[in-house]
């Protein structure tokens, strides 16, 4: 398989993406720059977590208008995965590839840390290996992570079973506690009615490697790699 690693100025965690797919996962990997029209016939394309150029006006907001996004809509909407990662999430939402948008931390301020989380459904490319009772402990590093969507949103992602992730404690209790950044419903990731683009806030590529301490968050691309081979 095939993985592409968009690369927008600002972008600080492709190379951690780059690093487990390729060393870890030994995947096929390539960076893609931002300016480029060509997606190098990959599989998989993801969209890091980074400040793309530096979150100017909204994070997200100027990155969806990167030359190379013109492809990864094309791309998404013809049935391609595509996954972004924090900010990739925020340049996801900014497209219109995922329903719902990314708001300010309702403190204000910057997060920076371990949380856990917890898979909310089976049916999605990126969770189908994990099981739905283990909390995950993946670290999160965002200032605008706060996901928002109207009611009618929150009634189709619920009905539809596109609710990839919410925030927890380590028991896997959700509540207010639990929430790092105001996150209606605790929502940490969502996909599309398509279920082929995947956006998260959490940082599964910081959680990956043995010599981290945490390996929690390499269970996710480990499930795209099982469901695709298989």
């Amino acid at each position: 398989m095939k993985f592409g690693v968009v690369v927008f100025p600002g972008s600080n965690c492709d190379q951690d993406s780059v690093d487990v797919l390729g060393n870890i996962l030994g995947q096929e990997v390539v960076k893609l720059w931002h300016k480029d029209h060509d997606l190098q016939q990959c599989d998989f394309i993801i969209l890091p977590g980074g400040f793309s150029f530096g979150d100017y006006l909204r994070s997200g907001a100027i990155a969806r208008f990167s030359p190379i996004m013109q492809e990864v809509i094309q791309f998404a909407n013809k049935g391609g995965y595509v996954m972004g990662i924090c900010n990739g999430f925020q340049i996801l939402a900014e497209a219109g590839l995922v329903p719902g948008a990314l708001l300010h931390n309702d403190h204000r301020k910057f997060n920076c840390k371990n949380i856990f989380l917890k898979p909310q459904t089976l049916d999605s490319l990126v969770t189908n290996q994990l099981g739905l009772n283990k909390a995950l402990k993946i670290p999160v590093a965002h200032g605008e992570g706060n996901y928002f969507a109207d009611a009618d949103t929150l009634k189709m992602l619920n009905d539809q079973d596109q609710i990839l992730f919410k925030y927890c404690d380590e028991a896997g209790n959700i509540s207010l506690e639990s929430n790092p950044n105001g996150s209606i419903q605790n929502i940490a990731g969502v996909c599309n009615k398509q279920r082929n683009v995947f956006g998260l806030m959490p940082h599964p590529e910081r959680a990956a490697d043995s010599l981290l301490g945490n390996q929690d968050g390499l269970g996710i691309f480990e499930s795209i790699l099982k469901t695709v081979d298989a």
